[in-house]
C-alpha cells in the first residue's frame, strides 16, 4: 500500500533514530540469536535424551531467527510482542527442565543408571552438567528478552512523520527514499 506524501516531503521515523532505540533493537536481536545458539547446543548435544520436543525446538529456533530478522531489519514492533510471548513459554520450559519439576533434571542424570547423551549425528553428546548449565542459562536470557522486547515496544518505533527532504537529509546525511513515483521523462 503506497502512502501519499506531499511533494518535497518524505516520511521519517524519529523514534528509530534515537540511540536508545538502536541499542534496544541490537540487544533484542543478540538475545534472540544467543537463545538460538543455546537451544541448538542443547538439542544437538542431548539429542538422544530429549523427550519429544526435538521438532518443536528446531521450529522454535527458526521462529527466533525470523523474529530477529524482523526486529533487526524491519523494526517490527509486532515481532517484539511475539518474541516476548515465546520467551515466556521458553522460560517456563527451561525452568521445568532445569529444576526437574516434571521429571529428572539434567543435573540428576549424572548419577548411576543414566546413560550419557548422544548427538543427533550419533557421536558422544554433551555431559549432563553441561546440558543442565545451558538449560539454566536459558532462563535469564528469556527474562532479558521479555524485558528488552517490552522496552522496545514502548519506544514507539512505528511513529512516522512527514518532513521536508532537506531536514531528512540533515538528520541522516543521505537522500531519503521518496514514496511517490517520479514522472517518466518523455
Amino acid at each position: 500500500m503506497a502512502k501519499s506524501v506531499a511533494p518535497g516531503y518524505v516520511v521519517v521515523y524519529p523514534n528509530r533514530e534515537k540511540a536508545s532505540s538502536k541499542a534496544t533493537k541490537l540487544v533484542v536481536v543478540l538475545l534472540l540469536l544467543l537463545s538460538v545458539a543455546l537451544m541448538l547446543l542443547i538439542t544437538i548435544g542431548g539429542w538422544s535424551k530429549l523427550q519429544g520436543l526435538k521438532a518443536l525446538e528446531i521450529i522454535w529456533c527458526l521462529i527466533y531467527l525470523v523474529l530477529a530478522f524482523y526486529v533487526g531489519v524491519r523494526w517490527s514492533r509486532g515481532a517484539l510482542t511475539m518474541a516476548a510471548a515465546l520467551a515466556v513459554l521458553l522460560l517456563i520450559i527451561a525452568l521445568i527442565a532445569a529444576t526437574g519439576i516434571a521429571s529428572t533434571s539434567w543435573f540428576d542424570r549424572n548419577s548411576f543408571g543414566f546413560a550419557s547423551a548422544e548427538t543427533m549425528f550419533g557421536g558422544k553428546g554433551l555431559g549432563s552438567d553441561v546440558l543442565g548449565t545451558l538449560t539454566v542459562l536459558l532462563v535469564p536470557i528469556q527474562a532479558l528478552i521479555i524485558g528488552f522486547a517490552t522496552l522496545g515496544f514502548s519506544q514507539a518505533w512505528n511513529i512516522e512523520t512527514e518532513v521536508p527532504e532537506s531536514e531528512a537529509r540533515n538528520r541522516g546525511g543521505r537522500r531519503p527514499q521518496s514514496s511517490s513515483p517520479e514522472p517518466a521523462a518523455a
